[in-house]
């Protein structure tokens, strides 16, 4: 199971540098083994709204969350206790933990493009190396 990162999200949406690599990765990998965090929805929503692409957002959210099957988790007013923790130990922010978190609660791979990860004990995986695999 992989977490994909808000970054990814982001690279495909705004066809970024590496977005035929998150094409690749997406292409190979069953939906039924991604999830997002809420908090990353909330991220994608934020920006592609700020740039004026309200109407990509909800085709994005009807592509991979209702026709897709990707699952949404979100983590509770207790594992903000962790989060904290894992914020201090590792040096990340806020949505890097949170992520770090979601990914570990549900015992899911981080795909990301965050080096920030590197640092961790989870680490995480680049989507072309989960691409590759599959």
């Amino acid at each position: 199971m992989y977490l994909v990162d808000t970054n990814v999200w982001l690279e495909r949406l705004l066809d970024q540098e590496q977005s035929e690599t998150v094409g690749a990765f997406l292409n190979s990998t069953d939906p039924g083994d991604l999830i997002v965090s809420d908090f990353a929805l909330h991220s994608v929503g934020i920006i592609m709204c700020r740039l004026a692409r309200a109407e990509d957002f909800v085709r994005f959210v009807a592509d991979v969350f209702i026709e897709g099957g990707v699952a949404l988790v979100r983590l509770d007013a207790a594992d903000m206790v962790r989060l904290v923790s894992v914020m201090q130990s590792f040096g990340l922010d806020f949505d890097d933990a949170y992520q770090y978190v979601a990914a570990e609660k549900m015992g899911a791979t981080i795909v990301s493009l965050d080096s920030d990860f590197d640092r961790t004990e989870r680490g995480k995986v680049g989507p072309e190396e989960v691409a590759l695999k599959g």
